[in-house]
């Protein structure tokens, strides 16, 4: 089984990486392999609208979504770590995404979407922000709901933790680790 996940955040070693790491150690420690994508540290450009990619399903710009396209397109799994900002997925998470604007051509112009290998398609999202409200939450998951299901994952879990902010807070949150740590394991599970 293959699975990829995506941290968006631009912190290094903030909440948002505690947590998939604790959900990728789930992953590892069930016997499957993850490939790790920083997209903080990628070069991704905007999606540009050109329409480039309404004919063919393949976007035109070259850059690092090259292998990010391809990873897309051989998961089993997949994970979107994000923190959440103005609520809203973080700006790197949200550059990649709508880089997925070929893959919602391929699929709903052209009829071809993504295909599930015998293990299906899963996905995971984990949401952190320092806003208490729900709002956050129900805005992110939204748009992370648009991705997952453009790229064929038709069924995704949530694990959201609104009201942590500081760097490291979230190691403080009584069930935040356990929980992203199971939530990996689970994603593992045939």
């Amino acid at each position: 089984m293959k699975t990829i996940a995506f941290l968006a955040s631009p912190r290094k070693e903030g909440n948002t990486e505690v947590l998939l790491n604790e959900a990728v150690r789930g992953i590892e420690e069930s016997g499957s392999e993850v490939r790790l994508f920083d997209l903080n540290s990628m070069d991704i450009q905007p999606c540009q609208d050109c329409g480039g990619c309404e004919e063919t399903g393949e976007c035109v710009v070259r850059d690092d979504m090259d292998v990010v396209y391809d990873a897309i397109r051989t998961a089993d799994r997949i994970m979107l770590a994000s923190p959440i900002f103005f609520f809203a997925l973080s700006a790197q998470a949200k550059i990649m995404i709508d880089r997925c604007q070929s893959f919602w051509c391929e699929k709903y112009l052209l009829k071809k979407p993504v295909q599930a290998g015998p293990s299906g398609r899963k996905g995971l999202l984990l949401l952190v922000g320092g806003m208490k409200k729900d709002i956050g939450i129900q805005c992110a998951g939204s748009s992370a709901t648009a991705f997952f299901r453009t790229i064929s994952v038709p069924e995704h879990q949530t694990l959201s933790f609104p009201g942590i902010d500081s760097k490291g807070e979230i190691l403080k949150h009584p069930t935040a680790l356990k929980d992203a740590y199971e939530a990996g394991r689970k994603l593992a599970a045939f």
